[in-house]
């Protein structure tokens, strides 16, 4: 390759970099009342400019740490399983919640119980779903996936356990429990109560087997304070399902997965 073709290709790239710079740029200046943020891909609200659309979301452009990423099992480290991860969740009353960008189930006043790794307690806060799947295994992504969040004593999230689907015969059962809640939801912010729903249900707690690294929220602000557990095993949900849940959001959201990230060396487990 000559040296001009080198300086035709630099110049493209700065160009390209550049433009994407102003088009973020210009979003910040746009918004500044409302400063939500999108899925769609090239858009002044979207992944590439969630760093430049407020100061305190810088972490989503400048992190080394970012979620969801790709677990590649290849250069995945076995370790055992020795009762790191336990579950201690209970029933207690909720709300179904319509953020716009995703449908949540909120727990009131921190009564759902805790999930404990490594021998610190995490209190469970909420679960929320993403369609297609944010983090990808082997490369391939899934038709769906749960995030049960909790904090830490702080009230920081500090850990989130996740499960993947694949679109199958066999309704998600706790995700059925809230069909007519999210229904009445649709293309709306609002909430609605759910009475006492136990997080036992979305049997989280049954994972013997899981991947475990340190990241990062997959949603504004990015805060790199997330440990992550993600199950290996993927479980079905019916195709009307996932297709209600894209239907509730906005449109902007109806495919609500953030893209993957660089791993940049960090350590993948996996708990066996």
């Amino acid at each position: 390759m000559n040296k001009y073709n080198i300086s035709t290709i630099f110049s493209c790239w700065l160009l390209l970099f550049l433009s994407q710079h102003a088009i973020c740029t210009t979003a910040q200046v746009s918004d500044e009342v409302e400063g939500e943020f999108e899925y769609d891909p090239g858009s002044e609200r979207g992944p590439e400019c969630w760093g430049f659309l407020r100061e305190e979301w810088a972490k989503c452009r400048t992190g080394r740490r970012q979620s969801p990423i790709n677990i590649v099992n290849s250069i995945v480290r076995t370790v055992p399983n020795r009762g790191q991860l336990k579950f201690n969740y209970k029933p207690a009353n909720a709300i179904v919640r319509n953020s716009g960008h995703d449908i949540e189930i909120q727990w009131i006043n921190g009564n759902a119980g805790s999930a404990q790794f490594n021998g610190v307690n995490y209190s469970l806060v909420q679960c929320h779903w993403h369609s297609p799947a944010e983090h990808l295994i082997d490369g391939r992504r899934y038709d769906l996936e749960l995030h049960m969040v909790h904090t830490n004593s702080s009230g920081i999230v500090a850990l989130v356990v996740a499960k993947l689907y694949r679109i199958g015969r066999t309704p998600d059962p706790f995700l059925s429990q809230f069909t007519e809640e999210i229904i009445s939801l649709i293309n709306q912010v609002g909430n609605r109560t759910a009475g006492v729903v136990d997080p036992r249900s979305a049997r989280t707690d049954s994972a013997n087997v899981y991947y475990n690294y340190l990241g990062s929220l997959t949603t504004p602000p990015c805060n790199e304070t997330v440990i992550w557990i993600v199950n290996q095993t993927i479980s079905t949900v019916a195709a009307e399902q996932v297709e209600l849940l894209r239907e509730a959001v906005f449109d902007y959201a109806e495919m609500n997965a953030r893209p993957v990230q660089p791993l940049n060396g960090r350590e993948i487990l996996l708990y066996h």
